[in-house]
C-alpha cells in the first residue's frame, strides 16, 4: 500500500484525503489577521496548514531587467518577482509562533521551503513533512535536500513534463526516501476547468506507485471532490479570510464557508464511493423483499395445473426466484392455493 504518516495522520491508501489549507500570502503582512486565519482554518475541518517559507531574495534578485517583470497573463502581470516575493513572503519570525498555535488547535503545520536556508530552519522547527512547489521541481539539489531529511515530501507537478516528475521522484528514492506524494497541479491563479486534466491523478498513482492529490487553484470546490473519486488522497486548497481583503491570492483562494463545504463535500464523496463490493448491505438485504418473484395470484385447487394465468412474477419478493416460472408453468399444485400466497417449491 501507498502510504505513510505525517505528524499523527495516516496520508494515502486506505486512509481518508489529507486536506491542507494554504495560507500562502493571505495574512497580508499582519500577524494578527494570520492567526486569526489559522483559528478558521481549523473551524472549517481542514487537517493540515501550509504555510511558504522564503524571501524576496532567497527566491530572486532585485531587477527590473524583463527577465524579471511578471508578464504572462497573471492577476501579477506588472510587477518584478522581486516585488511580488516580497508582498506575499510570510515572515520568518512569525512560523514558530504560528506552529505553536496550530499544535493547540490541533493542525498538522508544515511549509515549503524555497532554499536550503528554508529546509535548515524548518527542520530546526521540525515539521512532519515537506512541500516542493511546482515551480521547483526542477530544482534537483533543493529536492535532494529535502528528500535526505527523512519525511514525507509532497512535490506539485504544475509546469513539470512527464520526464521532470521522472526524474524528482528518482531524486528523492537515490536520497533514501520513498515517502513521496504527487499532486496534480495547473499553474495558472486562477486555473480554468477545461485545463484541470484530473485523469492525470489516476495516471500519476499508476505510472508512479506513489500517493496522489491535487493542489487546486479553481475558483470553487468541484475540482477537490472529483479528485477524491479519481484517488487523490491529498488535496491542496488556497485559504482566505475574505477575498475583499485582496493580496497576491486572494482571487484563487476559498473564504471560510466555501473552504467548509468543500470539506464536507469531501467527506460525503468518500463516503459515497465506500468499497468495490457485490455484497448487499443491512438496508439493501431488506430492500430486496420489495424485488419480484413468483405468486399465486387466483385461488389454486390441489391438482390444477399452473398457467401464466394464475401464478406471476410480481412484487414483493417472498415467493420463488422469478427465473423459475418457466419451470413452473405446467406443473400440478400439489396443495390448495390461495391469491396472494408466494410460491414455494413445496407447492408442487
Amino acid at each position: 500500500m501507498n502510504r505513510f504518516k505525517i505528524g499523527s495522520r495516516i496520508v494515502g491508501d486506505g486512509a481518508p484525503a489529507f486536506i491542507i489549507a494554504e495560507m500562502s500570502a493571505n495574512h497580508l503582512q499582519d500577524f494578527a489577521l494570520a492567526k486569526k486565519t489559522l483559528r478558521a482554518i481549523k473551524r472549517s475541518g481542514a487537517d493540515a496548514v501550509k504555510i511558504q517559507t522564503y524571501t524576496a531574495d532567497t527566491m530572486t534578485i532585485d531587477s527590473d531587467k524583463k527577465y524579471f517583470r511578471i508578464n504572462q497573463g497573471t492577476i501579477w502581470d506588472g510587477k518584478t518577482l522581486y516585488q511580488l516575493y516580497k508582498e506575499a513572503y510570510t515572515p520568518w519570525d512569525w512560523q514558530p509562533k504560528l506552529q505553536e498555535l496550530a499544535k493547540e488547535l490541533g493542525l498538522i503545520f508544515f511549509s515549503s521551503p524555497f532554499d536550503k536556508s528554508a529546509v535548515d530552519f524548518l527542520a530546526k522547527l521540525k515539521v512532519p513533512a515537506y512541500k516542493i512547489a511546482s515551480f521547483e521541481i526542477t530544482d534537483h539539489g533543493l529536492i535532494e535536500y529535502v528528500a535526505k531529511k527523512g519525511k514525507p515530501i509532497i512535490i506539485s507537478t504544475g509546469i513539470a513534463t512527464e520526464k521532470d516528475i521522472v526524474e524528482a521522484v528518482k531524486v528523492c528514492h537515490k536520497a533514501g526516501n520513498d515517502q513521496v506524494a504527487l499532486l496534480k497541479c495547473t499553474s495558472a491563479y486562477p486555473a480554468a476547468i477545461d485545463e484541470m486534466n484530473l485523469l492525470n491523478i489516476p495516471q500519476l498513482k499508476r505510472d508512479f506507485q506513489t500517493v496522489v492529490g491535487l493542489s487546486d487553484h479553481t475558483l470553487d470546490s468541484v475540482a477537490p471532490v472529483v479528485a477524491v473519486s479519481l484517488g487523490a488522497k491529498i488535496i491542496e486548497k488556497h485559504f482566505i479570510l475574505d477575498r475583499k481583503l485582496g493580496g497576491p491570492d486572494s482571487a484563487f483562494s476559498l473564504e471560510p464557508e466555501g473552504f467548509s463545504q468543500m470539506v464536507k463535500d469531501i467527506r460525503t464523496a468518500e463516503k459515497l464511493m465506500g468499497k468495490a463490493t457485490y455484497s448487499l448491505s443491512a438496508r439493501a438485504k431488506k430492500s430486496r423483499q420489495h424485488s419480484r418473484s413468483l405468486f399465486a395470484v387466483e385461488d389454486i385447487k390441489k391438482g390444477e395445473m399452473f398457467s401464466d394465468k394464475n401464478i406471476r412474477s410480481i412484487r414483493p419478493g417472498f415467493g420463488l426466484h422469478p427465473k423459475y416460472l418457466p419451470k413452473v408453468l405446467g406443473k400440478k399444485a400439489a396443495k390448495d392455493l390461495e391469491r396472494g400466497e408466494p410460491l414455494k417449491k413445496e407447492h408442487f
